[in-house]
């Protein structure tokens, strides 16, 4: 499959974490089966000969790979699998246009695009191939275990389900038939008022400044997405967010429906204290639910921690590399 798109990779170290001296590091691509090429750092664990097991990465929802999916695939790559930390299509230093766009299919395929990737390296067993999908690509991660028998292994960490909070609202509070129409009537009319400008009208990434009755959650954000110790200039939660109407289609197609027909090796992990931890809970509840498949299911409760800790650590540790390098070395071996 010839790739004729070229993109602007920036071959400068701009991530939001320190480089590592135990790692190979450089820039990839590849295409997607619509056509999308996706960009990638690849990271390789130095002085290593064989085929290695090889973790695709990609999230938070919004963020790039330079932030937290970067450092994932950095760090597991310091503990001996090959990695690669990738934009989703329409982000980044990704293709496909019209940019800031999110599709519950394309971003799902964008998983699996990675995974072919992964299994035509000669130094990857494509037996021995897992991923990690962070915030709302953990529950893009779940959605492509669903449908990629490749996939040995799959974490999701911080997860949301984009498909339930763009439909039901944040915990639920939108449930409603007349809810979701006041949602798409809005939608609606932003793609009318976006033919008519000849442009796409953006969302707003996170709030800056922080106004002082803000919830939790957005402080939580803020706290990433708006300092040094997240911010990223390509980045839309750093900057000006998704198109208004890029997020549509999550709202009638459910990605979760399949999870409970899950036969490969799944760690969910959340933080206690997170706001959206009950998207955790509630996914793993409906991935064991007449599931004959569970003894390699696995749902993991981080005390204290919030919903970006599980992005960086938090200043504290959260992520728990320990238990996902247990984790893979088990189920991708």
């Amino acid at each position: 499959m010839a790739d004729t798109t070229t993109l602007t990779l920036t071959e400068e170290w701009d991530k939001t974490f320190p480089k590592s001296e135990q790692v190979n590091h450089r820039k990839v691509t590849f295409r997607n089966r619509y056509g999308i090429t996706l960009a990638a750092d690849l990271y390789e664990p130095k002085n290593t000969a064989g085929r290695l097991a090889a973790i695709a990465v990609c999230g938070p929802f919004g963020a790039v790979k330079e932030q937290a999916a970067g450092l994932y695939a950095q760090t597991m790559a310091e503990r001996g699998f090959l990695t690669i930390a990738f934009d989703p299509s329409f982000t980044g230093e990704s293709g496909g246009e019209p940019r800031y766009m999110a599709s519950p299919d394309i971003n799902t395929e964008d998983f699996q695009a990675a995974v072919d990737f992964l299994s035509v390296q000669e130094n990857v067993d494509p037996e021995r191939i897992g991923t990690i999908g962070i915030c709302g690509w953990g529950g893009m991660a779940l959605n492509a275990a669903a449908l990629d028998t490749r996939i040995k292994a799959t974490v999701a960490s911080t997860m949301y389900d984009m498909t339930r909070v763009n439909a039901n609202g944040y915990f639920d509070a939108e449930d409603s038939a007349d809810a979701r129409y006041e949602k798409k009537r809005a939608l609606n009319a932003q793609r009318t008022a976006d033919c008519r400008n000849g442009e796409y009208a953006l969302a707003g990434g996170v709030v800056d400044p922080l106004p002082d009755d803000a919830p939790f959650f957005v402080k939580d954000y803020h706290d990433y997405y708006k300092t040094p110790r997240g911010y990223h200039p390509r980045s839309l939660n750093s900057n000006g967010g998704w198109n208004v109407i890029g997020c549509m289609s999550f709202l009638n197609q459910p990605i979760l429906r399949y999870v409970n027909e899950i036969r490969s090796a799944v760690l969910v992990m959340h933080g206690e204290k997170a706001h959206s931890c009950y998207f955790s809970r509630d996914a793993y509840a409906a991935m064991v639910k007449d599931n004959p498949y569970t003894d390699n299911k696995e749902l993991l409760i981080i005390p204290d921690a919030v919903h970006t800790d599980l992005y960086d650590g938090g200043g504290k540790d959260a992520i728990p590399f320990d238990k996902l390098e247990t984790f893979f070395n088990e189920h991708l071996r």
